[in-house]
Protein backbone atom coordinates (compact mmCIF):
# COMPACT_ATOMS: atom_id res chain seq x y z
CA UNK A 1 0.00 0.00 0.00
CA UNK A 2 2.76 2.47 0.92
CA UNK A 3 4.38 2.36 -2.50
CA UNK A 4 1.09 3.29 -4.17
CA UNK A 5 0.08 6.00 -1.73
CA UNK A 6 3.51 7.63 -2.03
CA UNK A 7 2.41 8.95 -5.43
CA UNK A 8 -0.66 10.72 -3.99
CA UNK A 9 0.01 14.40 -3.15
CA UNK A 10 -0.16 15.14 0.60
CA UNK A 11 -3.05 17.54 -0.03
CA UNK A 12 -5.18 14.60 -1.16
CA UNK A 13 -4.18 12.11 1.53
CA UNK A 14 -7.15 11.53 3.80
CA UNK A 15 -7.40 9.76 7.13
CA UNK A 16 -10.81 8.55 8.14
CA UNK A 17 -12.44 5.26 9.10
CA UNK A 18 -16.00 4.45 8.06
CA UNK A 19 -18.00 3.16 11.01
CA UNK A 20 -19.97 -0.03 10.37
CA UNK A 21 -22.83 1.45 12.35
CA UNK A 22 -23.01 4.46 9.99
CA UNK A 23 -21.73 3.24 6.59
CA UNK A 24 -23.25 6.02 4.46
CA UNK A 25 -21.90 9.01 6.34
CA UNK A 26 -19.80 11.43 4.28
CA UNK A 27 -16.32 12.08 5.59
CA UNK A 28 -15.15 14.10 2.55
CA UNK A 29 -16.74 16.59 0.15
CA UNK A 30 -19.12 17.60 2.92
CA UNK A 31 -18.55 21.29 2.20
CA UNK A 32 -19.47 20.86 -1.46
CA UNK A 33 -22.35 18.38 -1.10
CA UNK A 34 -23.97 19.14 2.26
CA UNK A 35 -23.24 22.84 2.73
CA UNK A 36 -22.58 24.33 -0.71
CA UNK A 37 -25.23 22.13 -2.35
CA UNK A 38 -23.14 21.80 -5.49
CA UNK A 39 -25.10 20.00 -8.18
CA UNK A 40 -23.24 16.83 -9.17
CA UNK A 41 -26.28 15.02 -10.57
CA UNK A 42 -25.15 15.64 -14.14
CA UNK A 43 -21.75 13.97 -13.71
CA UNK A 44 -22.40 10.23 -13.72
CA UNK A 45 -25.26 7.83 -14.32
CA UNK A 46 -25.32 4.31 -12.91
CA UNK A 47 -27.43 1.55 -14.49
CA UNK A 48 -28.10 -2.05 -13.57
CA UNK A 49 -27.42 -4.34 -16.54
CA UNK A 50 -29.10 -7.75 -16.44
CA UNK A 51 -28.00 -10.16 -17.71
CA UNK A 52 -24.35 -9.22 -17.52
CA UNK A 53 -22.46 -8.71 -20.83
CA UNK A 54 -20.63 -11.81 -22.13
CA UNK A 55 -17.04 -12.66 -21.24
CA UNK A 56 -15.86 -11.38 -24.62
CA UNK A 57 -17.12 -7.89 -23.84
CA UNK A 58 -15.09 -7.71 -20.63
CA UNK A 59 -12.05 -9.24 -22.32
CA UNK A 60 -12.00 -6.18 -24.61
CA UNK A 61 -11.87 -3.82 -21.61
CA UNK A 62 -9.08 -3.00 -19.15
CA UNK A 63 -9.50 -4.56 -15.72
CA UNK A 64 -8.64 -2.01 -13.04
CA UNK A 65 -9.73 -3.94 -9.92
CA UNK A 66 -6.28 -4.35 -8.40
CA UNK A 67 -5.33 -0.75 -9.07
CA UNK A 68 -8.43 0.48 -7.24
CA UNK A 69 -7.93 -1.91 -4.33
CA UNK A 70 -4.32 -0.77 -3.91
CA UNK A 71 -4.94 2.97 -4.16
CA UNK A 72 -8.34 3.62 -2.59
CA UNK A 73 -8.23 5.57 0.67
CA UNK A 74 -11.61 4.23 1.77
CA UNK A 75 -11.04 0.87 3.43
CA UNK A 76 -14.79 0.25 3.79
CA UNK A 77 -15.21 0.37 0.01
CA UNK A 78 -12.12 -1.78 -0.49
CA UNK A 79 -13.53 -4.46 1.78
CA UNK A 80 -16.93 -4.24 0.10
CA UNK A 81 -15.42 -4.96 -3.32
CA UNK A 82 -13.41 -7.85 -1.91
CA UNK A 83 -16.30 -9.30 0.07
CA UNK A 84 -18.67 -9.27 -2.89
CA UNK A 85 -16.04 -10.41 -5.38
CA UNK A 86 -16.66 -7.37 -7.60
CA UNK A 87 -14.34 -7.03 -10.56
CA UNK A 88 -13.99 -3.55 -12.05
CA UNK A 89 -13.39 -2.82 -15.74
CA UNK A 90 -12.74 0.34 -17.75
CA UNK A 91 -14.17 0.56 -21.27
CA UNK A 92 -11.72 3.03 -22.80
CA UNK A 93 -13.79 3.57 -25.95
CA UNK A 94 -16.82 4.95 -24.11
CA UNK A 95 -15.10 5.77 -20.79
CA UNK A 96 -17.58 3.57 -18.93
CA UNK A 97 -16.69 1.78 -15.70
CA UNK A 98 -18.26 -1.62 -15.11
CA UNK A 99 -18.77 -3.47 -11.83
CA UNK A 100 -19.00 -7.17 -12.69
CA UNK A 101 -21.00 -9.23 -10.19
CA UNK A 102 -22.52 -12.69 -10.38
CA UNK A 103 -25.08 -12.70 -13.17
CA UNK A 104 -25.38 -8.92 -13.40
CA UNK A 105 -23.31 -5.80 -13.81
CA UNK A 106 -23.41 -2.12 -12.94
CA UNK A 107 -22.39 0.44 -15.56
CA UNK A 108 -21.18 3.94 -14.61
CA UNK A 109 -21.51 6.38 -17.52
CA UNK A 110 -19.83 9.83 -17.71
CA UNK A 111 -23.03 11.73 -18.44
CA UNK A 112 -21.50 15.22 -18.40
CA UNK A 113 -18.70 14.22 -20.77
CA UNK A 114 -21.11 12.57 -23.19
CA UNK A 115 -23.29 15.68 -23.29
CA UNK A 116 -20.27 17.88 -24.06
CA UNK A 117 -19.10 15.63 -26.90
CA UNK A 118 -22.56 15.52 -28.46
CA UNK A 119 -22.85 19.29 -28.15
CA UNK A 120 -19.60 19.94 -30.00
CA UNK A 121 -19.31 16.95 -32.36
CA UNK A 122 -22.79 15.47 -32.59
CA UNK A 123 -21.65 12.06 -31.34
CA UNK A 124 -19.46 10.24 -28.85
CA UNK A 125 -15.82 10.00 -29.89
CA UNK A 126 -12.98 7.66 -29.06
CA UNK A 127 -10.41 9.04 -31.53
CA UNK A 128 -8.73 12.37 -32.27
CA UNK A 129 -11.43 14.41 -33.99
CA UNK A 130 -9.15 16.92 -35.69
CA UNK A 131 -10.35 20.51 -35.78
CA UNK A 132 -14.08 21.07 -36.36
CA UNK A 133 -16.17 24.26 -36.53
CA UNK A 134 -17.53 25.20 -33.12
CA UNK A 135 -21.22 25.49 -32.20
CA UNK A 136 -23.32 28.60 -33.02
CA UNK A 137 -22.58 29.97 -29.54
CA UNK A 138 -18.91 30.30 -30.56
CA UNK A 139 -18.93 31.74 -34.10
CA UNK A 140 -15.57 31.40 -35.81
CA UNK A 141 -14.27 29.06 -33.14
CA UNK A 142 -12.93 25.54 -33.64
CA UNK A 143 -13.10 22.47 -31.41
CA UNK A 144 -10.96 19.35 -31.16
CA UNK A 145 -11.23 16.25 -28.99
CA UNK A 146 -8.04 14.47 -27.90
CA UNK A 147 -8.54 11.01 -26.37
CA UNK A 148 -6.59 9.56 -23.47
CA UNK A 149 -7.17 6.84 -20.89
CA UNK A 150 -8.84 9.33 -18.53
CA UNK A 151 -11.71 10.79 -20.53
CA UNK A 152 -9.79 12.98 -22.94
CA UNK A 153 -9.47 16.73 -23.37
CA UNK A 154 -11.53 19.27 -25.31
CA UNK A 155 -9.51 21.98 -27.08
CA UNK A 156 -11.25 25.19 -28.16
CA UNK A 157 -9.68 28.02 -30.12
CA UNK A 158 -10.58 31.23 -31.91
CA UNK A 159 -8.01 31.35 -34.75
CA UNK A 160 -8.58 35.02 -35.55
CA UNK A 161 -8.49 36.24 -31.95
CA UNK A 162 -5.78 38.60 -30.74
CA UNK A 163 -2.64 36.79 -29.61
CA UNK A 164 -2.61 38.82 -26.40
CA UNK A 165 -5.85 37.28 -25.14
CA UNK A 166 -5.57 34.63 -22.42
CA UNK A 167 -5.67 30.86 -22.59
CA UNK A 168 -8.25 29.37 -20.22
CA UNK A 169 -7.91 25.99 -18.54
CA UNK A 170 -10.59 24.04 -16.69
CA UNK A 171 -8.30 21.41 -15.24
CA UNK A 172 -10.87 19.67 -13.03
CA UNK A 173 -13.63 19.71 -15.65
CA UNK A 174 -16.63 17.85 -14.25
CA UNK A 175 -15.46 18.05 -10.63
CA UNK A 176 -15.98 21.85 -10.58
CA UNK A 177 -19.57 22.45 -11.78
CA UNK A 178 -20.10 25.27 -14.28
CA UNK A 179 -16.42 26.09 -14.77
CA UNK A 180 -16.97 24.89 -18.35
CA UNK A 181 -19.74 27.46 -18.76
CA UNK A 182 -17.44 30.18 -17.43
CA UNK A 183 -14.86 29.29 -20.09
CA UNK A 184 -17.52 29.31 -22.82
CA UNK A 185 -18.75 32.71 -21.65
CA UNK A 186 -15.31 34.28 -22.04
CA UNK A 187 -14.85 32.69 -25.47
CA UNK A 188 -18.31 33.82 -26.60
CA UNK A 189 -17.70 37.41 -25.46
CA UNK A 190 -14.34 37.53 -27.24
CA UNK A 191 -12.29 37.92 -24.06
CA UNK A 192 -10.28 34.70 -24.39
CA UNK A 193 -8.35 33.16 -27.26
CA UNK A 194 -8.57 29.47 -26.42
CA UNK A 195 -9.49 26.95 -23.73
CA UNK A 196 -8.41 23.50 -22.55
CA UNK A 197 -11.16 21.50 -20.84
CA UNK A 198 -10.54 18.26 -18.96
CA UNK A 199 -13.37 15.84 -19.80
CA UNK A 200 -12.27 13.10 -17.43
CA UNK A 201 -12.76 12.26 -13.79
CA UNK A 202 -9.99 12.30 -11.21
CA UNK A 203 -11.36 9.77 -8.76
CA UNK A 204 -12.47 12.39 -6.22
CA UNK A 205 -15.91 13.32 -7.56
CA UNK A 206 -18.67 12.87 -4.97
CA UNK A 207 -21.20 10.08 -5.28
CA UNK A 208 -24.60 11.77 -5.38
CA UNK A 209 -27.36 10.76 -3.01
CA UNK A 210 -29.47 9.60 -5.98
CA UNK A 211 -26.79 7.20 -7.21
CA UNK A 212 -26.03 6.12 -3.66
CA UNK A 213 -29.65 5.08 -3.18
CA UNK A 214 -29.60 3.10 -6.43
CA UNK A 215 -26.46 1.24 -5.38
CA UNK A 216 -27.91 0.43 -1.97
CA UNK A 217 -31.05 -0.94 -3.63
CA UNK A 218 -28.93 -3.13 -5.92
CA UNK A 219 -26.89 -4.53 -3.02
CA UNK A 220 -23.67 -2.54 -3.54
CA UNK A 221 -23.78 -0.08 -0.61
CA UNK A 222 -20.69 2.06 -1.30
CA UNK A 223 -19.67 4.74 1.17
CA UNK A 224 -19.77 8.13 -0.65
CA UNK A 225 -16.51 9.47 0.84
CA UNK A 226 -13.55 9.76 -1.53
CA UNK A 227 -15.27 7.64 -4.14
CA UNK A 228 -12.06 6.45 -5.81
CA UNK A 229 -13.29 2.91 -6.47
CA UNK A 230 -15.21 3.85 -9.63
CA UNK A 231 -13.05 6.06 -11.85
CA UNK A 232 -9.47 5.56 -10.63
CA UNK A 233 -7.51 8.29 -8.90
CA UNK A 234 -4.15 7.26 -10.38
CA UNK A 235 -2.93 5.74 -13.64
CA UNK A 236 -1.22 2.37 -13.89
CA UNK A 237 2.11 4.00 -12.93
CA UNK A 238 0.65 5.60 -9.80
CA UNK A 239 0.44 9.18 -11.12
CA UNK A 240 -2.70 11.21 -10.20
CA UNK A 241 -5.10 11.92 -13.04
CA UNK A 242 -6.06 15.22 -11.40
CA UNK A 243 -2.81 16.76 -12.72
CA UNK A 244 -3.03 15.49 -16.29
CA UNK A 245 -3.84 18.89 -17.82
CA UNK A 246 -1.01 20.60 -15.93
CA UNK A 247 1.55 17.94 -16.86
CA UNK A 248 0.46 17.94 -20.49
CA UNK A 249 0.20 21.72 -20.72
CA UNK A 250 2.95 22.24 -23.31
CA UNK A 251 1.57 19.56 -25.62
CA UNK A 252 -2.00 20.87 -25.49
CA UNK A 253 -0.97 24.51 -25.84
CA UNK A 254 1.20 23.70 -28.86
CA UNK A 255 -1.72 21.94 -30.56
CA UNK A 256 -3.75 25.14 -30.31
CA UNK A 257 -1.33 26.79 -32.74
CA UNK A 258 -0.65 30.50 -32.96
CA UNK A 259 1.33 32.57 -30.49
CA UNK A 260 2.38 30.97 -27.24
CA UNK A 261 0.18 32.13 -24.36
CA UNK A 262 1.57 34.82 -22.08
CA UNK A 263 -1.46 34.77 -19.78
CA UNK A 264 -3.10 31.57 -18.51
CA UNK A 265 -6.22 31.64 -16.35
CA UNK A 266 -6.92 28.35 -14.59
CA UNK A 267 -10.60 28.16 -13.60
CA UNK A 268 -11.75 26.25 -10.52
CA UNK A 269 -14.81 26.12 -8.32
CA UNK A 270 -14.99 26.49 -4.57
CA UNK A 271 -17.63 26.84 -1.87
CA UNK A 272 -17.36 30.19 -0.12
CA UNK A 273 -17.65 30.81 3.60
CA UNK A 274 -21.39 31.49 3.22
CA UNK A 275 -24.09 30.75 0.65
CA UNK A 276 -23.96 34.23 -0.91
CA UNK A 277 -20.18 34.53 -1.04
CA UNK A 278 -19.27 36.23 -4.36
CA UNK A 279 -15.57 36.76 -3.63
CA UNK A 280 -13.15 35.39 -6.21
CA UNK A 281 -9.81 34.14 -4.91
CA UNK A 282 -6.87 34.48 -7.32
CA UNK A 283 -3.92 32.35 -6.30
CA UNK A 284 -0.44 33.09 -7.56
CA UNK A 285 1.25 30.17 -5.87
CA UNK A 286 1.81 28.64 -2.46
CA UNK A 287 4.56 26.18 -3.35
CA UNK A 288 7.92 26.54 -5.12
CA UNK A 289 8.69 28.29 -7.36
CA UNK A 290 7.61 31.09 -5.01
CA UNK A 291 6.75 34.64 -6.01
CA UNK A 292 7.66 37.85 -4.21
CA UNK A 293 5.47 40.97 -4.50
CA UNK A 294 8.16 42.63 -6.63
CA UNK A 295 7.73 39.83 -9.20
CA UNK A 296 4.14 40.96 -9.68
CA UNK A 297 4.56 44.72 -9.77
CA UNK A 298 5.62 47.85 -7.91
CA UNK A 299 5.33 47.66 -4.13
CA UNK A 300 4.80 50.42 -1.59
CA UNK A 301 4.64 49.74 2.15
CA UNK A 302 2.88 52.10 4.54
CA UNK A 303 3.20 50.69 8.02
CA UNK A 304 1.67 47.22 8.06
CA UNK A 305 -0.29 47.91 4.86
CA UNK A 306 1.10 46.91 1.47
CA UNK A 307 0.14 48.56 -1.81
CA UNK A 308 0.91 46.58 -4.96
CA UNK A 309 0.59 47.98 -8.48
CA UNK A 310 0.61 44.91 -10.78
CA UNK A 311 2.23 44.86 -14.18
CA UNK A 312 0.24 44.57 -17.40
CA UNK A 313 -0.29 40.80 -17.63
CA UNK A 314 -1.69 40.61 -14.09
CA UNK A 315 -3.87 43.66 -14.70
CA UNK A 316 -5.27 42.10 -17.87
CA UNK A 317 -6.19 38.93 -16.01
CA UNK A 318 -7.81 40.76 -13.12
CA UNK A 319 -9.75 43.02 -15.50
CA UNK A 320 -11.20 39.97 -17.26
CA UNK A 321 -12.25 38.42 -13.95
CA UNK A 322 -14.24 41.55 -13.11
CA UNK A 323 -16.90 40.11 -15.43
CA UNK A 324 -17.49 37.44 -12.80
CA UNK A 325 -17.46 39.55 -9.64
CA UNK A 326 -16.47 42.98 -8.36
CA UNK A 327 -14.98 41.32 -5.27
CA UNK A 328 -11.57 39.86 -6.06
CA UNK A 329 -8.75 38.89 -3.69
CA UNK A 330 -5.18 37.85 -4.53
CA UNK A 331 -3.21 35.43 -2.38
CA UNK A 332 0.27 33.90 -2.65
CA UNK A 333 3.28 32.76 -0.62
CA UNK A 334 6.84 34.05 -0.72
CA UNK A 335 8.12 31.41 1.73
CA UNK A 336 6.38 28.67 3.72
CA UNK A 337 5.88 31.14 6.59
CA UNK A 338 5.39 34.41 4.71
CA UNK A 339 2.27 34.90 2.61
CA UNK A 340 0.16 37.77 1.27
CA UNK A 341 -3.55 38.52 1.17
CA UNK A 342 -4.63 41.43 -1.05
CA UNK A 343 -7.95 43.00 -2.01
CA UNK A 344 -8.27 44.26 -5.59
CA UNK A 345 -9.38 47.89 -5.72
CA UNK A 346 -11.26 49.74 -8.44
CA UNK A 347 -8.27 50.62 -10.59
CA UNK A 348 -6.81 47.13 -10.21
CA UNK A 349 -4.24 48.11 -7.62
CA UNK A 350 -3.91 45.77 -4.63
CA UNK A 351 -3.98 46.56 -0.94
CA UNK A 352 -3.27 43.98 1.73
CA UNK A 353 -1.09 42.46 4.39
CA UNK A 354 1.38 39.71 5.19
CA UNK A 355 0.61 36.62 7.24
CA UNK A 356 2.09 33.36 8.41
CA UNK A 357 -0.17 30.60 6.97
CA UNK A 358 0.93 28.16 9.68
CA UNK A 359 -0.33 30.55 12.35
CA UNK A 360 -3.46 32.03 10.75
CA UNK A 361 -4.95 29.54 8.27
CA UNK A 362 -7.62 27.15 9.54
CA UNK A 363 -9.90 24.52 8.01
CA UNK A 364 -13.61 25.19 7.58
CA UNK A 365 -14.33 21.55 8.37
CA UNK A 366 -12.42 19.21 10.63
CA UNK A 367 -10.68 16.45 8.71
CA UNK A 368 -10.83 18.18 5.31
CA UNK A 369 -8.41 20.52 3.52
CA UNK A 370 -10.92 23.36 3.08
CA UNK A 371 -8.85 26.27 4.34
CA UNK A 372 -9.82 29.84 5.18
CA UNK A 373 -8.63 32.95 7.00
CA UNK A 374 -10.79 33.45 10.10
CA UNK A 375 -9.77 37.11 10.47
CA UNK A 376 -11.36 37.99 7.11
CA UNK A 377 -13.73 34.99 6.98
CA UNK A 378 -12.51 34.24 3.45
CA UNK A 379 -11.23 31.10 1.74
CA UNK A 380 -7.46 30.56 1.59
CA UNK A 381 -6.09 29.21 -1.66
CA UNK A 382 -2.30 29.10 -2.14
CA UNK A 383 -1.65 25.52 -1.00
CA UNK A 384 -2.73 24.13 -4.39
CA UNK A 385 0.02 22.01 -5.93
CA UNK A 386 -1.63 21.99 -9.36
CA UNK A 387 -1.05 25.72 -9.69
CA UNK A 388 2.67 25.33 -9.03
CA UNK A 389 2.89 22.52 -11.57
CA UNK A 390 1.03 24.52 -14.21
CA UNK A 391 3.24 27.58 -13.67
CA UNK A 392 6.38 25.48 -14.12
CA UNK A 393 5.09 23.79 -17.28
CA UNK A 394 3.74 27.05 -18.74
CA UNK A 395 7.07 28.80 -18.21
CA UNK A 396 8.97 25.95 -19.80
CA UNK A 397 6.72 26.45 -22.82
CA UNK A 398 6.72 30.26 -22.73
CA UNK A 399 9.22 31.93 -20.35
CA UNK A 400 7.57 34.76 -18.49
CA UNK A 401 4.06 33.35 -18.83
CA UNK A 402 1.71 34.48 -16.03
CA UNK A 403 -0.69 31.93 -14.51
CA UNK A 404 -3.69 32.94 -12.42
CA UNK A 405 -5.40 30.17 -10.44
CA UNK A 406 -8.97 31.37 -9.89
CA UNK A 407 -11.38 29.85 -7.38
CA UNK A 408 -14.97 30.86 -8.20
CA UNK A 409 -17.63 30.47 -5.50
CA UNK A 410 -20.77 28.44 -6.14
CA UNK A 411 -23.12 31.42 -6.37
CA UNK A 412 -20.97 33.12 -9.02
CA UNK A 413 -20.69 29.99 -11.17
CA UNK A 414 -24.43 29.44 -11.06
CA UNK A 415 -24.98 33.05 -12.10
CA UNK A 416 -22.61 32.67 -15.05
CA UNK A 417 -24.30 29.44 -16.16
CA UNK A 418 -27.63 31.28 -16.25
CA UNK A 419 -26.06 34.17 -18.17
CA UNK A 420 -24.55 31.80 -20.72
CA UNK A 421 -27.95 30.11 -21.12
CA UNK A 422 -29.51 33.47 -21.92
CA UNK A 423 -26.80 34.17 -24.50
CA UNK A 424 -27.32 30.74 -26.08
CA UNK A 425 -31.05 31.38 -26.32
CA UNK A 426 -30.45 34.73 -28.00
CA UNK A 427 -28.06 33.12 -30.50
CA UNK A 428 -30.61 30.40 -31.26
CA UNK A 429 -33.40 32.92 -31.83
CA UNK A 430 -31.18 35.05 -34.04
CA UNK A 431 -30.12 32.06 -36.16
CA UNK A 432 -33.75 31.02 -36.63
CA UNK A 433 -34.72 34.50 -37.81
CA UNK A 434 -37.08 35.21 -34.90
Amino acid sequence: MAENRAQIPPLFLNRFAVQDSDPFRRYLNRLEVEIGREDYRHLKRVDLVEPSPPDAAFAAMEEITERLLKTTQNNYNRQLLLRQGIRVYLDRHFYHVWYRLKGRSLRFSPLWRENVLRRFFGRLLCEDSGWHPGPPLLPGAEARFLPDEAGGVLLLRRPRAAASLPLLTATHGPYDPHTFEVALYFLHTGKARAALINLGFAGREPLTDENLEKLKKWGVPLNPSNIDVIYPYVDSAGHPYCYKLEKGFARYAALLGGARPKLVIDIHGCVGTDAQDHRLIVGLGGLPPYLAPADIGRVEQRGAVLHLFPRAAYRDGLALLRDLSEEIYVQFCETPHRAYHFAVLGRLQLIGRTLDPHAEVRSLLAGEERTFLPAENIRWLPGAGGNALQRMEARRFEPGAVCLHVEIPTAVRRKMALRLGELATAVSLESSGL
